[in-house]
């Protein structure tokens, strides 16, 4: 029986992971069952940390394994077909994060604007529009139903099948009414509608785009994305005082510690913000 499989089709039944990562799990279990002495069904708490110390050193990649070796354990061991985990005391590597590249405020500006001045502008704008006003990952934005448009904020269907509703400023939403003016009667579900086999603009088609509008903007292209975009989002609302939790609640983070990574992007403020509002605050002054 192959178990790998079963564990597969449970995590997409019932947790709604994306393709991706089932493509990522299904690679890292399968290596691990091939290069195991006893493959994985058979394998030790010491055999797998050994298979661990043995992969590429690469902290993400390493911990990228561990993390859909342990879900693997855990859901045989909640099946009863194991006993024992044989991840239940892994030691995971520590991963190293990279701090996010953002924009400046100019410079985004300076980005939107470019949009006036290549092929498709409106939708353009649009997308750069909503991308830096509510925070979308680039698969989110290009993929937007029709349904998602609620007005004044977006309801947007994230990573592991979660929906989460994000704000949209008013700019945000003149620059949408007006693509969707443009955009018209077109029958197609997404907002941002193409021909292509997808049905919708394309991640790589957008990035594309982008890039085009970093040349216009006079900002080196290799410094713009879209996650940098996300990335300046983010940043952005720290620096102007937002609470981290509502941060990751816009972003669709699961867990805090993912958004905890732009207070290291601004020291300086969050200095400022503790030497303000923190009791103790001010005991370095005297």
């Amino acid at each position: 029986m192959n178990y790998i499989d079963i564990f597969l089709e449970a995590l997409s039944a019932e947790r709604g992971r994306s393709k991706k990562t089932l493509e990522s799990y299904s690679s890292d279990l399968r290596h691990a069952d091939e290069n195991l002495p006893n493959g994985l069904m058979g394998a030790t708490a010491g055999d797998i940390q050994q298979y661990l110390s043995n992969l590429p050193d690469r902290a993400s990649s390493i911990a990228r394994h561990a993390s859909a070796l342990r879900g693997f354990y855990k859901f045989l061991m909640l099946e009863k077909i194991i006993t024992e985990n044989p991840t239940a005391n892994l030691e995971l590597p520590k991963r190293t994060r990279t701090l996010p590249k953002f924009l400046s405020v100019d410079e985004i500006e300076l980005l939107i604007s470019s949009a006036g001045d290549t092929k498709n502008s409106t939708r353009l704008r649009a997308m750069l529009e909503l991308v830096y006003a509510s925070g979308l990952r680039v698969s989110e934005l290009c993929e937007l139903p029709m349904t998602a448009n609620l007005g004044d904020k977006l309801l947007i269907h994230g990573k592991g099948a979660k929906e989460r509703i994000v704000p949209m400023h008013e700019r945000a939403q003149n620059a949408l009414h007006k693509w969707l003016e443009i955009r018209g009667d077109d029958p197609s579900k997404y907002i941002f509608p193409s021909n292509g086999k997808t049905g919708h603009i394309t991640r790589d088609g957008f990035f594309k785009i982008l890039k085009k509008c970093a040349v216009l903007a006079g900002i080196e292209p290799n410094r713009v994305s879209p996650h940098v975009l996300r990335h300046s989002f983010a940043s952005h609302l720290l620096a102007g005082g937002a609470n981290l939790r509502a941060i990751q609640t816009m972003l669709g983070h699961e867990d805090i510690s993912t958004t905890q990574i732009y207070t290291h992007v601004l020291p300086e403020k969050l200095k400022e913000t503790v030497r303000a509002h923190h009791p103790l605050g001010h005991m370095g002054d005297k």
